[in-house]
């Protein structure tokens, strides 16, 4: 069943509150707090890499404390083991028999804090519960949840003492994004303000986690034409033939891509996926899902180079596709 006119409208509404409300903790970086909100209603997970400073552990506390549920924050540091973030069997000598403590994955929205600072052991411990919303401990799955979102930051300007993301781990992510320096007139706001030290504190629950799995549902409704589909797909197929490009867009991308369109349009009040909810997404969830050849980074090729030539040469659909 279609997302009705009514209730695309009243989905936009609640959006724009959501979104109003994290933006007392995080400001002038509204089209940032989109992204993270959209990625929370399609079932997604979000990266954000910038440089210190810019907020990034504060947009992610503030969108935890706006939905009425469990959160936690994992700090990433190279000692830290895979049982330290999904939880550990102990032996309970009243039973007789072991019985699993849950690890700080099990919330409803998890902060990653600089996970590229732990080791790649311990980052392939979140593969699992990213993908299928569940870890499996001594052969015994547990599930986390629904709603469940993993915020991750990583800084990339300190090397020493890091261990790059591999790209299995990267498409579990639904977008990457950074925030960037406020101009001007924000960074005045927030010095004017400075004696508060955890703006995201001010932040209060605004939407159930029963809620947010309401409105998720209610987003995957949209209406995805076929040619929208295969505008998707065209796009997908132009990053694997593009001869700067080591390794394109997976399928696993391109279905994250409808997701996020579907609840892109949603947020702005429509009951169906148009081209442009395509162009406006498609750098933060095409950016990490494609690697450049040593031979492009070295002549100074980016991956917002790459994005924006494939856009400009595949043209987007003018008319319904055949049903």
């Amino acid at each position: 069943m279609t997302i009705t006119a009514q209730e695309a409208s009243w989905f936009a509404e609640t959006f724009q509150r959501l979104v109003a409300n994290i933006e007392q903790a995080v400001l002038g970086k509204t089209n940032v707090v989109r992204l993270a909100l959209t990625s929370l209603l399609s079932d997604g997970h979000m990266l954000l890499e910038d440089v210190p400073g810019t907020g990034k552990t504060m947009l992610a506390k503030a969108l935890a404390n706006t939905v009425q549920g469990s959160h936690s924050r994992i700090q990433f540091t190279p000692d830290l083991l895979p049982s330290d973030v999904t939880g550990v069997m102990i032996y309970n000598q009243q039973s007789g028999r072991f019985d699993f403590h849950q690890g700080p994955i099990f919330s409803t929205i998890v902060l990653a804090d600089e996970i590229n600072r732990a080791s790649p052991k311990t980052q392939s411990a979140l593969l699992e519960v990213m993908e299928e919303g569940r870890v499996t401990v001594d052969g015994v799955p547990h599930a986390v949840g629904s709603p469940f979102m993993v915020i991750a930051t990583q800084n990339p300007i300190e090397q020493a003492g890091t261990y790059p993301l591999p790209e299995a781990q990267l498409d579990r992510f639904l977008m990457k994004t950074s925030l960037g320096y406020p101009d001007h007139e924000t960074t005045v706001a927030l010095l004017g303000d400075a004696s508060t030290r955890d703006r995201a504190a001010t932040v209060s629950p605004l939407i159930t986690a029963s809620a947010v799995s309401d409105m998720a549902r209610l987003a995957s409704t949209v209406h995805t034409d076929a040619a929208l589909l295969a505008y998707v797909s065209r796009l997908a197929e132009e990053t694997r033939r593009a001869p700067e490009v080591q390794l394109g867009v997976s399928v696993r991308g391109c279905l994250a891509f409808v997701r996020a369109a579907k609840t892109w349009a949603a947020a702005h009040g429509r009951t169906f996926v148009a081209p442009d909810d395509v162009k406006d997404l498609a750098l933060p969830i095409l950016s990490h899902r494609i690697l450049l050849t040593p031979d492009a980074e070295f002549a100074g090729a980016r991956t917002e180079q790459v994005i924006g030539r494939i856009l400009a040469d595949v043209a987007p659909p003018t008319e319904r596709g055949a049903a």
